[in-house]
Formats: structure tokens, C-alpha cells, sequence
């Protein structure tokens, strides 16, 4: 399952971008490409941290394939 990013300009100017499935993974930037490469980075590490610890994770089916 692919992630969904939402993305919303600000009245300031600047970008925020959310990974609706990881929840607290939303993050700025100065443009939208920025803000969602920083919201994408949030999401891998707070995932990460979830599987190192044994917490449950969102479904992750079609994020990675195996060449055989």
C-alpha cells in the first residue's frame, strides 16, 4: 500500500506535507517538493522506530518487492 502525502501551502508561503498513515510524520519546507521529502524522511525513521520496538506498523504491502 503506497503511503498517501497531503500537502497544503501556508498563508506565510510555506509547504506542509503530512503522511496521513504514520501519524505525527508531517513537516515544512520552503517549497512542496521539500516539504514532503522531509515528511517522507519523518515517516521512514518514525516506522523504523516502531519496528525496533515491537509496535505495530501500518500496513507496508507493495513498498518493497524482491528481485529473485
Amino acid at each position: 500500500m503506497p503511503f498517501t502525502v497531503e500537502v497544503e501551502q501556508e498563508e506565510d508561503g510555506r509547504w506542509i506535507a503530512e503522511v496521513v498513515d504514520v501519524p505525527g510524520a508531517m513537516a515544512y519546507g520552503p517549497t512542496q517538493e521539500r516539504a514532503v521529502a522531509n515528511a517522507e524522511a519523518l515517516a521512514l525513521r518514525a516506522l523504523a522506530e516502531r519496528l525496533e520496538n515491537g509496535e505495530p506498523l501500518p500496513s507496508l504491502d507493495n513498498v518493497f518487492s524482491v528481485a529473485g
